[in-house]
């Protein structure tokens, strides 16, 4: 089966930019959907963003036009990069693969990472 890890979190500013990466392992990806979810303390996992094996690609409204997802099937590896991030960007950030169309439900997701933590302070 496919194992996911994401890096890249870290604790920044409001306005200022991440990256984040899921790398893959087990299997190739390019037959994989890939969505990003985040979670804050207390709250439910909501629906970042998504690409699928044909890197179509779907957004949150809170994140459209500040968010870009991209993979590269050749390094196994999808990519999250966020700019002018706010207070309420702040989660653990969860890089998830499904063998499915794409999707903004968490539960059309089989595989998912470990997550990164994310903290935009003010």
């Amino acid at each position: 089966q496919i194992e996911l890890v994401e890096s890249g979190g870290g604790v920044v500013q409001t306005g200022a930019a991440l990256r984040l990466s899921c790398a893959a392992s087990g299997q190739p990806i390019n037959t994989y959907a890939f969505g990003w979810f985040r979670q804050a303390p207390g709250k439910e996992r909501e629906f970042v963003a998504a690409i699928t094996w044909g890197s179509t690609t779907g957004y949150a409204d809170s994140v459209k036009g500040r968010f870009t997802v991209s993979r590269d099937n050749a390094k196994s590896t999808v990519t999250l990069e966020m700019n002018r991030l706010k207070p309420e960007d702040s989660a653990i950030y969860y890089c998830a693969a499904a063998r499915t169309s794409i999707s903004r439900e968490a539960q059309e997701y089989r595989f998912w990472g470990q997550g990164t933590q994310v903290t935009v302070s003010s």
